[in-house]
Order: structure tokens, then sequence, then C-alpha cells
């Protein structure tokens, strides 16, 4: 049986050989099962994602999208296929595993902030250190991340006291105080506007830069997906594309444009 405490692949011997996938799926698929009608939601999904990369999952509403983030989170598991995790294969992890998992190497970022209204920024940012049972600095690490996204002045102020965009920073800084991995990303600039959006996707482009964090980023929306260098486009349960964009040619939506 797999624990949680595997260590990370080590590194390769020699430099020519590819490195292992931080995520890797293989003939992964996932069939819900209402009465006597079969649903599938992924048909044979096959991929990859190393370490750094900022990849989009991209398709339209009931393409799988949701099922096969639920799947990379540890929050589901395939009906048949295999997801490995950082050189481990996830279906042979057990319950308290694959929480532990969820805790310490997965940060999640939803469309609904999904904030305690009672508490303030900062206890809602300590909140995956508490449940992990890591005290060590809490307070001062999330604070730390707080600050990261522009929040330091916010320490205090309860969700219904901060903008859309301000509790999602605060969503997003909670997602970054245990040091993941992994940032799961299921349509967070949803319930934004236009401006806030872009702000919100300046901010995880710059965490990416800076801290080469693993991005993995629902959306359906073309228009956050081009600022995104790698798309993976599921209709009806498949792969129909898995495409690149050099980096260079991404221009941040909250840059002003120039007039036609």
């Amino acid at each position: 049986m797999a624990t949680a405490e595997q260590p990370m692949p080590e590194k390769m011997s020699t430099q020519t050989e590819k490195p292992p996938a931080l995520i890797r799926l293989e003939n992964v698929t996932k069939v819900y099962r209402m009465g006597t009608v079969e649903v599938h939601a992924l048909r044979g999904v096959s991929f990859e994602v190393q370490e750094g990369e900022w990849v989009a999952i991209m398709g339209p509403s009931g393409s799988g999208k949701s099922t096969l983030m639920n799947i990379i989170g540890c929050l589901d598991q395939p009906t048949s296929g295999h997801y490995w995790l950082a050189g481990v294969d996830v279906g042979t992890l057990n319950d308290d595993q694959l929480a532990e998992i969820r805790n310490k190497r997965i940060g999640f970022v939803f469309q609904q902030f999904n904030l305690l209204p009672r508490a303030t920024a900062l206890h809602n940012v300590e909140l995956p250190l508490i449940y992990s049972g890591d005290t060590r600095n809490r307070r001062e690490r999330a604070i730390a991340a707080l600050e990261a996204v522009g929040l330091g002045d916010r320490l205090h102020h309860r969700p219904n006291e901060l903008s859309g965009g301000q509790q999602q920073r605060v969503a997003i800084a909670r997602a970054l105080v245990n040091d993941p991995d992994i940032i799961l990303a299921d349509e967070p600039t949803g319930n934004l506007d236009t401006k806030t959006g872009a702000e919100i996707m300046d901010l995880f482009r710059r965490l990416h830069e800076e801290r080469r964090i693993t991005i993995v980023f629902v959306t359906h929306d073309p228009e956050i997906g081009r600022q995104i260098p790698r798309h993976i486009w599921l209709r009806d349960g498949l792969i129909v594309a898995d495409d690149r964009q050099p980096v260079e040619t991404m221009e941040p939506l909250s840059k002003e444009r120039p007039s036609p």
C-alpha cells in the first residue's frame, strides 16, 4: 500500500532523460450511474503535466471539465484508468491519505469563494493550517500569503467587508498557505466583472512566474484561456486538442489595448 508520505520521485540521473510528470493520467474514464442510465463523463483521457506548467482545461458545459478537475484534485476516483501524482498511483491511497494530499499538496480556488462569512481574511487563510495540525508560525505564514496577493492591509476584514476580487484573493492566499505542489482553479474569474477578472488573471500570472507553481485552470472562456500557455480541450469526455502558445505572445487582459 502506498503512503501519503512517499517522497517526490528522485531526480533523473542524466540530463537527457525526461523528468517524471507531476500529473499523469492514463486512459481515465468516469461513468455516473443514474438508475438504469449510464452517463460517460470521461471516455479515456490521457495526458501529462510537468512541474511548473500552467494548463487550461477548456471546453463547453458538459464536456467533462469539472469531472476531470475533481479527479486531479483527489475529490473523486476514476471508474477505470490510472492517475499518478508525483509518481504515486492515487488509486492505491486510502481516504486519510487522499485527505492529506488535498490539504498539503493541492490548493483549491473555486468560482464561489467559499470563505467563512464570520471569519476574518486572516482566519480564513489560516484554516488549512489548522485542519492539517500544522501550527508552526501559523499567523506569520497566513499573513505572508495575504501579502503575496496584495491584501496585507485587509487582514482583519470579513468577507462582507471585501469586494468580490478581494474575496477571490483571500481564496488564492488560502490555496497558497500550505505551499502546495499544484493550484487547481475552477472558473476562478466566473463571478467577477471583466476588470476584476483581469486583475485576478494578472495575479495568477505573477504567482506562476515568480513561484513556478503548477496551475491547472478550468475555464470555458476563450478570452481567459488565451492567456494560458497550454490548452487541453475537452468535448463529450474526450480530449480533442492539446495545444500550446508561447508565453511571450500572451497579452494581459488588464493591459490597455490600442483602439482599432
